[in-house]
């Protein structure tokens, strides 16, 4: 049973679905924006953000395969360089180091592979999700609910 429902308060989710907005308009792969949000609810361990992204992906025509392997990405020949790059930064970004923030080989990775306009996008993507998470995550949002929109 949900404990709160933040879309009741539209003051409270209009700045993020305005990020949202901006992430999913920025010019970054649909598909790579599909993976970060994956990628970092897997880490936060939500599992209506996973439900949802996973059903989005899919419906955007990412893979089976790729989905279930993501959490293994560093050992899978299937994904790209630049999505290799921005998995990366998600997963640095997420965790963030208390001494050291982001490594510099995971920034001068992402950098090779990412103008500095498109990290920037990028690193907005994995704010959106890790702040979606830490809403459905304690407001216990009900898992298995959401539908894609129609593509």
């Amino acid at each position: 049973m949900p404990r709160f429902n933040v879309y009741k308060h539209p003051d409270v989710t209009r700045p993020l679905l305005a990020l949202a907005d901006y992430v999913k308009n920025s010019g970054l792969e649909q598909s790579l924006i599909e993976l970060v949000l994956m990628r970092a609810s897997q880490l936060n361990g939500c599992a209506y953000c996973l439900d949802m992204h996973s059903k989005d992906a899919r419906a955007a025509g990412e893979t089976e395969q790729r989905l279930y392997v993501l959490q293994a990405w560093r050992e899978a020949p299937f994904y790209s360089p630049r999505e290799r790059a921005a998995l990366a930064w998600c997963e640095a970004v997420t965790r963030l180091d208390p001494i050291h923030g982001v490594p510099d080989d995971v920034h001068e990775q992402a950098r090779a592979e990412f103008s500095e306009a498109e990290l920037i996008d990028l690193n907005m993507a994995v704010i959106l999700i890790n702040s979606w998470n830490r809403i459905a995550i304690p407001s216990r949002a009900d898992v298995g609910s959401y539908q894609p929109a129609k593509h």
